[in-house]
């Protein structure tokens, strides 16, 4: 009798929005004073997490996705499974720029489930990394 491939199951988005809501206390924010945190799940199990840097040259700011995900990929993964960000009110939760959209369509798969949170309070939203991005720039012709 054959075996049947199992499903992975979903990644809960509670651990991860907890991990996004730690990691905006350590923003650099002083001169927007708006934090924002993220946390990266890999298909490993392994939680990376970045918050937003400012620089008083603002295109030099960081955003928390984009730290998140360079520094997974800096330590080799590049499977990548769920995110979560918090930053924002409740009732208006922040989601990613346009350029941390392009930045994780360019690792991550197009179903991806991202969270999006209010940084003190509120449940979480959901959408994918498509959803976001649904025409991103890619390679392939």
């Amino acid at each position: 009798m054959p075996t049947r491939k199992s499903t992975p199951t979903p990644p809960s988005p509670r651990p991860l929005v907890a991990a996004a809501r730690e990691a905006a206390t350590r923003a650099h924010a002083p001169y927007s004073g708006f934090r924002v945190g993220a946390a990266l799940l890999t298909g490993d199990g392994r939680i990376f997490t970045g918050c937003n840097i400012e620089n008083a040259s603002y295109g030099l700011t960081l955003c928390a996705e984009r730290v998140a995900l360079a520094k997974a990929v800096s330590e080799g993964a590049t499977d990548f499974r769920a995110l979560a960000i918090a930053g924002g009110a409740a009732d208006t939760p922040a989601t990613p720029c346009g350029a941390c959209r392009q930045a994780l369509a360019e690792f991550c798969p197009p179903r991806m489930p991202v969270w999006y949170a209010g940084l003190a309070a509120g449940s979480a939203r959901a959408t994918t990394i498509r959803k976001l991005l649904p025409h991103a720039f890619t390679l392939d012709f």
